[in-house]
Formats: structure tokens, C-alpha cells, sequence
């Protein structure tokens, strides 16, 4: 075997782990409408942990992965707040999650999620998946992405938040309409169940 054949060799057999990698470190496709919960229990900002069983009383759970150094996850965080404030009387859930690798992504650190949720007064559980297995569960790829599930823990929808990180120029709010759909026990009514989520691509492990 020549040199020259050699190298090609090798660098095919590289290429071909590099493939592998890219496949492996990528998130499934997300769960489909009708699908249940996929159960959570995981590190919360104030140290204690919190199960999706935490909420077995409420109408609606609404899981978001979000992060922090994402700025759409950023342009995001006080609409989710709103959110969870105004329909927290009518039994809806809202529970963020970081998927993130904070080895990858430092700012997205533990310390740094408690700096935030303290910052920001956040009304609901902002949880850490260290392992990043909640997040392939549930097939997320991107912070922030919407799992919303109703009184019998099915999915109801799935996606984005509404259309446009600009809140002047929003058009469509995809999250609030099947939220009012849903409390009105029409969840079959929501037009687009699925939409694309838009946003910063989650740092897995490497």
C-alpha cells in the first residue's frame, strides 16, 4: 500500500466518524401531536428538583427549551412571563428548560440560568437538563421550541411562539391562540397544531 493510498484511507475513515458524530449529536424529529408527555424530573434554579408530576393538577403544561445566550430565547423571556402571569389563574403551567452544553456554551451555566432567573423574577420552574435527555424525548432542536399538552397530558401543539421576534410586528400568536382554544375545550379547533420553530440551534454534547 503506497503512502498516498494510505492517507486517502484515513482521511475517508475520518470523514465517515465526522458524518456519525453530526447524526449522533442531532436531536430526532419532535414528538407528534396526540403523543403523551414524555415525564421530566430535573434540577431547578433554587436547587430542588422538579417533575412534569409536580403539575398533575393543572389544565395545561407548557415545556419550553429555552436558554440564555440565545437572543431569540432573549427577545422571547418577557412574552413567556406575560404568558404564564395571565393564564396562571386558569390553571396553565409553564416550566422552561436549558438543554444546552455549558461546555460549550458557558453562559449557559447553572450559575449563570440562577443569575437569569433571579434577574428576570421568573414566575415559573426554569430547570436544567444536564444530560440532554429531556430534550431528545422530546425531539426539541431549537431554544426557544413550544411542547404544550392539555388536562390528559397529550400534545396539543407544538413549535413556535407566535411569528416574529419583533412583539410590534407579530401577526400570528400561535401559543396564545391554542392556549385559549384549549381552555375553551376545543384543542381540535387550533389550526396549525405544528408550526417550524425558529431560533438558536441547541448545543449538544460533543
Amino acid at each position: 500500500m503506497t503512502l498516498e493510498t494510505e492517507l486517502m484511507r484515513k482521511a475517508t475513515a475520518l470523514a465517515a466518524i465526522l458524518v456519525l458524530a453530526c447524526v449522533m449529536g442531532s436531536s430526532a424529529a419532535p414528538i407528534g401531536i396526540g403523543t403523551p408527555l414524555p415525564a421530566f424530573s430535573l434540577k431547578n434554579v433554587d436547587g430542588r428538583t422538579v417533575s412534569s408530576a409536580d403539575f398533575a393538577d393543572k389544565t395545561a403544561l407548557v415545556v419550553v427549551f429555552s436558554c440564555n445566550h440565545c437572543p431569540y430565547a432573549q427577545a422571547y423571556q418577557d412574552r413567556l412571563i406575560a404568558l404564564q402571569n395571565q393564564y396562571a389563574s386558569r390553571g396553565v403551567q409553564f416550566v422552561l428548560i436549558n438543554p444546552n452544553d455549558p461546555k460549550r456554551q458557558p453562559q449557559d451555566s447553572f450559575e449563570n440560568m440562577q443569575k437569569r432567573a433571579a434577574e428576570k423574577a421568573y414566575p415559573f420552574p426554569y430547570l436544567f437538563d444536564d444530560t440532554q435527555a429531556v430534550a431528545r424525548a422530546y425531539g426539541a432542536a431549537r431554544t426557544p421550541e413550544v411542547f404544550t399538552f392539555g388536562p390528559d397530558r397529550k400534545l396539543i401543539y407544538q413549535g413556535r411562539i407566535d411569528d416574529n421576534t419583533e412583539e410590534k410586528q407579530v401577526k400570528t400568536h400561535d401559543l396564545r391562540s391554542a392556549l385559549d382554544l384549549l381552555l375553551a375545550g376545543t384543542p381540535g379547533k387550533i389550526p396549525t397544531p405544528v408550526t417550524k420553530a425558529f431560533g438558536c440551534t441547541i448545543k449538544w454534547r460533543q
